[in-house]
């Protein structure tokens, strides 16, 4: 009786606890989830859903990829590319600051690029001026207390930036579309350009109905004599669990009277860098991203050596490596993606452009070469290789043959259908 009594007391302390505890997790998620859900976004309304449901890239209830994505969970979270690898710098980084006056006067050869950091790049291309994923503010994350922060302020306050004519999205993950960098500039008067489904959060954000373009692979948007073409990519999308590929992911083309430059966005390496290089190259500077990377997610980022090879595949002809030195996005070294670039840029034969965060470079005119991250340890790509899946399958990896016949292919097309490209200016860069 008593021991009986004794139990059915420590069970009511055991469900009074769990019940408190409970109550107080309740609370605690229901206030980040408040305090998050602004920063997620919205769905797309009626409209929008018709025309995304209507994409070539829409299957099955969401957007795909033409080369399926593969992932290996427990090897993402339990390995990492260098032992104690230093994942964030331990001082001050060279940042270039800016008042914004170098922006007064139009760049001499008609092309000028500043990199800000990450992928944030704007790009004054023929009289024209395009502001890639602009991040000036919040963390790469929907809270604004947790996740990963920057390591700098931005070079160049948003009030000292210059009039663009357009701001251009590649995707909706937070490391590429902050919520209160929106919020700062849903005033400006110029054109916002997003893949489809992306426009539904920043109108829901406060950006104007009006000025929101939202574009499919391969659509063009004109702003004065410059073509903004959406071109393919191999990613994925999404803010929050239950959005999971509701909006497309892209790469870009600035194609000019005179200059013609590629961002990737965030991709995986495919044979498709082949066709948009055919199409829309030669590029005078391809903007391709580098950091972020692991054997655990070999398609969703390159890595440096895969980057090199986009970089040819496009038709490139000076590379500028983005997605790296703002946040710490993986397990590898900090400096681990420059190092890898430089690497395999000296071994291909590829001018590289290794701005500094905010500095601004015309690629007509490289300086020469300065490296101006520290010396830390980092893994080779002999040490960790980065190698894409060619269909999703661990087992099958994308080889040079594989791009190469993708390469003869498109080529062959181009004879038969005697379509010719106007070969790039050359340009020169000392590495």
């Amino acid at each position: 009786m008593g021991g009986s009594s004794k139990s059915r007391s420590k069970r009511r302390r055991l469900l009074h606890w769990f019940g408190v505890w409970g109550l107080v997790f309740g609370i605690a998620a229901g206030a980040i989830l408040v305090d998050a859900w602004a920063a997620f976004g919205h769905a797309p309304d009626e409209h929008r859903k018709a025309r995304v449901e209507a994409s070539p890239q829409w299957k099955g209830g969401k957007f795909t990829n033409p080369q399926q994505l593969w992932n290996d969970i427990w090897g993402s979270i339990t390995a990492s590319s260098v032992e104690e690898a230093k994942t964030t710098p331990d001082g001050p980084l060279p940042v270039v600051r800016s008042d914004g006056s170098q922006f007064r006067e139009p760049p001499d050869s008609g092309l000028r690029i500043t990199w800000m950091g990450h992928s944030c790049t704007l790009v004054e291309i023929d009289g024209q001026r395009v502001l890639f994923d602009p991040i000036f503010m919040g963390r790469a994350s929907p809270l604004d207390w947790v996740g990963p922060d920057r390591w700098y302020a931005p070079p160049i306050a948003l009030e000292r930036m210059p009039t663009v004519d357009a701001v251009v999205i590649s995707h909706d993950h937070y490391d590429h579309l902050s919520y209160p960098t929106i919020q700062a500039i849903k005033g400006w008067n110029t054109r916002f350009i997003a893949p489809l489904g992306v426009g539904a959060h920043l109108v829901y954000w406060g950006v104007p109905e009006a000025r929101v373009t939202e574009v499919d692979w391969w659509d063009e948007v004109q702003l004065g004599d410059l073509r903004v073409v959406a071109t393919p990519s191999r990613h994925a999308s999404g803010r929050h669990l239950f959005d999971q590929n509701r909006t497309l992911w892209s790469s870009y083309a600035l194609v000019g009277p005179q200059h013609r430059v590629f961002y990737s966005g965030d991709t995986g390496l495919f044979p498709g860098f082949t066709d948009i290089g055919s199409r829309l190259g030669p590029f005078d500077v391809t903007m391709i991203e580098i950091g972020a990377y692991n054997q655990g997610w070999p398609d969703w980022h390159m890595g440096p050596e895969q980057a090199v090879r986009a970089h040819r595949m496009l038709r490139g002809s000076v590379l500028l490596p983005v997605h790296w030195g703002l946040w710490d996005l993986a397990f590898h070294g900090w400096t681990e993606p420059a190092e890898r670039v430089v690497v395999a840029a000296q071994k291909a034969g590829v001018t590289l452009a290794m701005p500094r965060p905010g500095e601004s470079i015309d690629p007509a005119q490289l300086p020469e070469f300065t490296k101006w991250w520290p010396e830390l340890p980092w893994q080779t790509a002999e040490q960790y290789p980065i190698v894409a899946t060619k269909n999703g399958d661990p087992n099958d990896r994308m080889d040079a043959a594989d791009l190469s016949h993708a390469a003869a292919d498109r080529q062959e097309s181009l004879v038969e259908g005697n379509q010719g490209v106007d070969p790039a200016p050359s340009l020169v860069g000392r590495l």
